[in-house]
This record gives C-alpha cells, structure tokens and sequence, in this order.
C-alpha cells in the first residue's frame, strides 16, 4: 500500500488504527470518571437491565446445571485468592517481599493438604518447593479460579506433597505498594518487563528459598510469566543454581503479532502513540468498571469476542461453566509501558529487552546507532520444559527453540490454545501429567504422595 505523501511515517491502515484508537480513549475517559462516582445502586441498575436483556434476546438454553450454578457463582463472585482457595478447604499463607527497587509484591503460599495439619506461619516445610508465576494482565487468581480441584495445578501439588507458592507482579491487584510512590502517580507504573527480570522474579524466589529454607525450588510460568523466567534466567546466572526445573506453560518469547490487522498495525506504529493514547500509567482500568455492571454471560460473551478478534482463539475447550467463573478473574493491573514492551518485541521479531529510544520510528532509521540489547536466552543453564497447545498462534515454536539452549525439551499439547492450558475441560489428563512428571524427574520427590480425589 502507497504512503500518504509527506506524513508518510505510516501506512494509511495504520492511521485508521490509530484513529479508531484515539476514539476508544475518548470513551475510556469519561468511563474512568463514572467509576470513581457511581453509586452500589446504579451499578445494580445496569447490570439488572444486561441481564434482562441478555434473556430478551438470546434463549437460555441452561448450559450449565441447576446444581453447579451455586459452585461456579462462589468462585465468579470470589473476591481474592484466599477466598478462591477456602472454596477447596485450602488455608493460604500472605507474603510480601520488597524488591530492590523499592516495590512490595504480594506472595501467596499454600502450603499443606487439605485437612493437613498447617506448619506455622513463615517456617518451613520441608517439602519440594514450586513457585508458580502469571501472565500478563493477570494476578494469582488465574491458577486457582477452576470449577474442578483435579484441574487446579496449585491444588494437585500441595496434594502431592509440595510446598506451593505464587507469585504477583508489581502493580497488580495484589502488589499495587511502593516505598517511593503510590499506585496515581506515574511514577509507580514506570516498569516495563525488564524490572520483571531484573527484580520481581529473583526478588521473590530469593525470599522463597530464605522462608523455606531450601537450596532451589522449580519454578511453572504461564505466557508472560514464562517469558519474565527467560529473561531473568538469562541475565541473572546465579538465578540458574536456584531453580532445578522450568516448565513453561504457554510459553511467550516472540510472538508474531496480533490476528486483528487494525490492532496490529497500531501494535506498529511509534510506541510513543500508546503513551499518548494510554498514558503512563495502568492501561485499560476501566475494565473493572464493565466487569461489575454487565451480566456475567454478557461479559464472557464479550471476552470470547475480543480473544477471537486479536488471536482467532475459540477457546471451544473451555466449558461455558469455566468461563463464567474464570473471566471474572482474568484482568488484572499492568503498566502501559509493559505492553508497550511486548509491542516493540512483535515488531521486531526479537526477545529485546525495553527500547527506551522510542521516539525514534525504526522504519525510517533502520540503522541506527543502537539496537536495544537480547536478552541472551541460549546461557540459560536450568532445565527448559515447554508445554504448549499446538493450536496456540502466540508460541512461535520453531523460532523459540532456536533461542533457547539445545537441552530445552518440547512438548504440544494436541488441539489447545492459549487459555486451554490453565483452564481446558481436558487439563486434568492432558496437562496436569506432564507438570507431574517433569517435576518428578527434575526435582526433589515429595515424601508422600496420596491420590488426589
């Protein structure tokens, strides 16, 4: 397509991107505003209309039973981790640790079976420790928001004997703390992946490995909880003596792009547009605001649609059940800058740590002076798991393998997607396994190991 004369730093379906964009913001706004105002009833008002509405238009054809509405209502309706996991009769431990550059991140423990007596608060186990860590837009909820405990990773583990943690990354809804700001100034969200890497990560599996009172531990990452372990891994050595196995599920390095042609030619455009468009601080927190006005099959229904328009995802192996109690669960708080992070990684094609020059467009300097440092994957020296659905369009597989040491091992997941891994109908068998048995190889046995009923 031929460039607009003069102002020709875009395509034109990128200015049409970036105008339908600009839109969006002017919504958002208004938005914000009536979040911080409106009254309990009104919220009420809407989201009884929505569901009026919903039945109006669309027949329900009670997808779901009568006796698992309640289950899945408690765990939709959930309003923290703690309270997810009491669901299942789990007692969780809170943690936190302050990072080097001065932010506090919230660390949750599970640290015994159901119905085991609990160790006190703090101390150790003396089990195998597994640190399981998020993806982007998420908090710890997404590991434990199932509607089936034999599906649930966290609950599988601490049923088999392991001393199980989780983590948050700075900013979220469970680590929006800092010593040097707070959550409305700019400067809290001024991180991108690289303080991920740099001290969210290391941060916490150091505090882990000192509570508990072990050498290492293995560590389970989910997307870009897989990608902040590459990247710590590769810049951190000592990092690799601290964890004796990495499984990454759904694993994120350097994605393609987006399915949506519009977004993904705003995807890239000059990263300095997202800041005007966006601001700096938390991206999309209107979001929550939707959340609790409309219908909850309403907003299930405009998740899927949103997840097929930017990654042609089905999600067909993620029941109706799942989705209503799991979607309330899935967004969480992030910095503009940290998209912005992946934005720049899509448009190169390259695992880069954050271009600080980003009012230099790339296509009309290609040979500038610099070029943002890689992270140098290949010396990662802890044993690579990937566990991935072969249906995923975000696991470049092939490209990732080249990146990765030649002991990393493979392994797809037959007709799963993305969100398949964590919350398909099919984890139990098709999942859940392989997580056993990489654990089993690679880690410290537990001392008992009953079957999970």
């Amino acid at each position: 397509m031929a460039r607009i004369p003069v102002v020709g730093r875009l395509f034109l379906r990128e200015y049409a991107a970036l105008v339908l964009s600009a839109l969006l913001i002017l919504v958002e706004f208004p938005i914000r505003l009536v979040t911080a105002c409106l009254p309990e009833s009104v919220i009420s008002f809407f989201y009884e209309h929505s569901r009026q509405l919903f039945k109006r238009f669309r027949e329900d054809r009670q997808d779901i039973r009568l006796d698992d509405k309640d289950h899945v209502e408690k765990i939709r309706s959930a309003a923290d981790f703690e309270e997810l996991c009491g669901i299942y009769g789990y007692t969780v431990e809170d943690h936190y640790v302050q990072t080097k550059d001065g932010y506090l991140l919230c660390l949750h423990r599970i640290p015994a079976r159901r119905g085991e007596r609990r160790p006190a608060p703090g101390s150790t186990t003396r089990k195998p420790v597994v640190y399981l860590h998020h993806g982007l837009l998420m908090n710890s909820e997404i590991w434990v928001c199932l509607t089936d405990a034999e599906r649930c990773i966290p609950f599988i583990l601490a049923e088999r004997g392991y001393d199980v943690w989780l983590g948050n990354n700075r900013g979220n809804k469970y680590s929006k703390k800092a010593i040097h700001s707070n959550s409305s100034q700019s400067r809290f969200w001024n991180y991108s992946m690289d303080e991920f890497c740099m001290h969210d990560i290391p941060d916490s599996i150091d505090y882990i490995l000192a509570t508990t009172k072990t050498r290492d531990l293995s560590y389970i990452g989910f997307s870009q909880g897989t990608a902040q372990a590459f990247a710590a891994l590769s810049i951190h050595p000592q990092l690799n003596d601290k964890i004796n196995v990495f499984i990454a599920l759904a694993p994120a390095m350097s994605p393609k792009g987006l399915a949506a042609s519009l977004v993904d030619a705003l995807m890239k455009a000059s990263p300095s547009l997202m800041f005007l468009f966006f601001g700096r601080r938390a991206i999309l927190p209107s979001t929550v605001f939707w959340q609790s006005i409309v219908y909850p099959p309403i907003f299930v229904k405009i998740i899927d649609t949103c997840l097929y328009f930017l990654f042609n995802w089905t999600n067909t192996n993620i029941s109706q059940q799942q989705k209503l109690a799991a979607y309330a669960h899935l967004y969480s708080f992030t910095s503009v800058k940290a998209v912005v992070h992946w934005f720049q990684i899509m448009r190169t094609g390259k695992f880069l740590m954050y271009d600080d020059d980003v009012q230099v467009p790339a296509r009309l300097y290609p040979n500038r002076a610099y070029q943002p440092a890689r992270f140098p994957t290949k010396n990662i020296t802890t044993p690579i798991v990937l566990l991935y659905g072969d249906c995923d369009n975000l696991v470049t597989i092939d490209s990732m393998l080249r990146e990765l040491p030649e002991h990393t091992l493979a392994f797809p997941i037959d007709g799963h997607e993305h969100l398949d891994i964590l919350w398909s109908a099919h984890t139990a068998k098709m999942v859940i396994p392989h997580v056993l048995a990489v654990l089993e190889r690679y880690s410290e046995a537990p001392k008992s190991s009953p079957n999970v009923k």
